[in-house]
């Protein structure tokens, strides 16, 4: 059981920590500068979350518990997930359209993005909460396919960067205090 919780949470710290990248490549509202500023503001209480949701998730996959316990720890921990994505996207949603080519299509990309891992969040969360933990063996399995799931999802929820190509984004980014 323990190999099983383990790769599980090795499958889950992967999804968990490549939430982080969105964070690398990352008319008439605030300037590059002042958007970018208000976007990682929004985004580094969340990158946060995540990875002590990942560690804790971790934990909980290794820890010597009953599938209950594990069942209604995973299912905290992916409606924090949820909770914690949504919070940014609102945040990105709330810093406005920057002021360069294709400012509306950047910031719908980020919206759009952290709308996506919220929803996968909250499908896994429900697919866990679903689950029967009256058998340890088809109860972990059932985390797995969930955390799966979860990864195909994400995978499919990235935001590609190399469409939103705005040199003064890019610049940004790389200088505002907010973003190191």
């Amino acid at each position: 059981m323990r190999t099983r919780r383990a790769a599980t949470a090795g499958k889950l710290t992967v999804v968990l920590a490549t939430l982080g990248l969105l964070l690398a490549g990352c008319g008439g509202g605030p300037s590059p500068r002042a958007w970018a500023a208000s976007v990682c503001q929004a985004l580094t209480p969340w990158r946060a979350e995540i990875n002590k949701l990942t560690s804790s998730t971790q934990q909980q996959m290794t820890a010597q518990t009953t599938p209950a316990q594990a069942k209604e720890n995973l299912v905290r921990l992916f409606a924090g997930a949820e909770e914690a994505s949504e919070t940014a996207r609102r945040g990105v949603e709330q810093a406005g359209v920057p002021e360069t080519d294709h400012g509306e299509e950047i910031s719908a990309g980020f919206r759009t993005s952290l709308g996506k891992m919220r929803d996968a969040y909250g499908r896994a969360r429900d697919a866990i909460d679903r689950l029967d933990t009256a058998q340890p063996g088809p109860f972990y399995d059932g985390v797995r396919a969930a955390v799966d799931t979860l990864n195909k999802e994400y995978d499919a929820s990235a935001l590609d960067t190399s469409k939103l190509n705005s040199p003064e984004l890019k610049e940004a980014f790389d200088e505002v205090p907010e973003c190191r």
